[in-house]
């Protein structure tokens, strides 16, 4: 069983940054795919990335990548999304989750329980 914690948001002005963090326990972190999703008032959860403890690689959606970078810590079993440049659309709830798989998966198995960003205009 793995539990995710998500931590780090709260409110910033537009063009700001955060850096979110998302503690694990339980499981094999170290072999795990990592995910970011955000999810807005009223609209579908979007995907934002995908990390891989394994190698370190990760993808970031293509209309966020110049602004969002993910990593990971994995002797402190955390990941990390850095976001800068926030937009007043960036205001959601922000997921992160994890999952055995050897590929980005379609779904993943576990998930946090989100952590609220709210960007001021």
């Amino acid at each position: 069983q793995v539990t995710l914690v998500d931590s780090g948001g709260g409110l910033v002005q537009a063009g700001g940054s955060l850096r979110l963090s998302c503690a694990a326990s339980g499981g094999t972190f170290s072999t795990y795919r990592m995910g970011w999703f955000r999810q807005a008032p009223g609209k579908e959860r979007q995907g934002i990335g995908c990390f891989s403890n394994s190698d370190g690689d990760y993808i970031v959606t293509h209309s966020l990548k110049d602004r969002f970078t993910i990593s990971s810590d994995v002797a402190e079993r955390t990941v990390y999304l850095q976001m800068n440049g926030l937009k007043p659309d960036g205001t959601a709830v922000y997921f992160c989750a994890a999952d055995p798989s050897k590929t980005c998966p379609p779904t993943y198995i576990y998930w946090g329980r989100g952590t609220q960003v709210t960007v001021s205009a």
